[in-house]
């Protein structure tokens, strides 16, 4: 049945499922049943099974964390992290904005690892930073004054060339 999107797994909850399964299995339940009362596929609920026949009831022990492990230890991403709070201009670039580019080549400098830049947002979404652009516009936005300030005063704020540079 799986989880939407974006939604991480309660392994825990996940476990006392198939423990629940377990003792229903034991009563002598069918599986069909069980996928019904504990939300399962009928499919797993028979792998669960098969892991009981296997290994007992350890056979449904959780298994731990999902995925591959993060290329970085826990003092690692500290470290980055540190890294990154004291700005991009600090690590040598022009500007001080940071860039999922920006943030590959710092990793791979400082740690040795080759990262994607989408990896490297899941890693950033992991140790509490966001996009430091926004992606939309606000929707209080008022769009004529914006229109009759870019008309009007921006060009009066505007450089203009000076005369020895206008040819």
């Amino acid at each position: 049945m799986g989880n939407p999107a974006g939604v991480k797994r309660d392994f825990d909850a996940l476990e006392r499922r198939r423990f629940k399964a377990f003792a229903l299995l034991s009563k002598g339940v069918s599986e069909a049943e069980i996928a019904r009362q504990v939300g399962a596929h009928r499919q797993s609920v028979n792998r669960w099974a098969k892991a009981i026949e296997e290994q007992g009831r350890e056979g449904l022990r959780q298994a731990g964390r999902a995925g591959r492990k993060s290329r970085l230890s826990e003092a690692e991403l500290k470290r980055l992290e540190e890294r990154l709070k004291r700005g991009a201009a600090v690590a040598g670039y022009e500007t001080n904005l940071w860039t999922l580019d920006r943030v590959v080549e710092l990793i791979e400098q400082d740690f040795g690892v080759k990262y994607h830049a989408g990896h490297v947002s899941w890693l950033l979404k992991k140790l509490g930073w966001s996009c430091q652009r926004p992606t939309g516009k606000a929707l209080e936005r008022d769009e004529p004054a914006i229109k009759q300030w870019k008309k009007r005063r921006w060009p009066e704020l505007k450089k203009k060339p000076s005369a020895r540079g206008a040819q």
